[in-house]
């Protein structure tokens, strides 16, 4: 059996000037999971080159639990109180199909995770533009 590899995940902090560097419209970072889930305060000292937006990811694709969307919601805003309301995608956490030696998430979980994440961003939405 494979060892877990909880703590070898490279902190957001150690990368993001690297990251910030890349000739791209959109980084994509993980939020969701435990591991990543309060890099979002990066962005407290670190600002997106102008044009750049941030694509966070606000369910965790390597879970059976289903987020629920006022979570989502949370994280959404969390990152948008950091980079701008303008400059928040929400994302997913990887893909669903990231690991090769077992199916972690069944399909219908997984739709059931986009339909919360769906709902998270509305909420986050009326809270943001209103």
């Amino acid at each position: 059996m494979a060892k877990a590899r909880t703590t070898k995940d490279v902190a957001l902090k150690d990368i993001i000037d690297i990251l910030l560097k890349a000739r791209a419209g959109a980084i994509y970072v993980e939020g969701a999971n435990p591991r990543h889930g309060h890099e979002w305060k990066v962005f407290r000292d670190v600002k997106l080159p102008e044009g750049m937006v941030l694509i966070a990811g606000v369910i965790d694709t390597k879970t059976n639990f289903i987020e629920h969307p006022e979570l989502v919601a949370d994280r959404i805003m969390n990152y948008a109180s950091v980079v701008g309301r303008e400059n928040v995608i929400a994302g997913t956490d990887c893909g669903f199909g990231t690991s090769a030696d077992r199916d972690r998430v069944a399909p219908s979980i997984s739709w059931a995770k986009l339909k919360a994440m769906a709902a998270g961003a509305q909420l986050a939405s009326k809270q943001l533009w209103s």
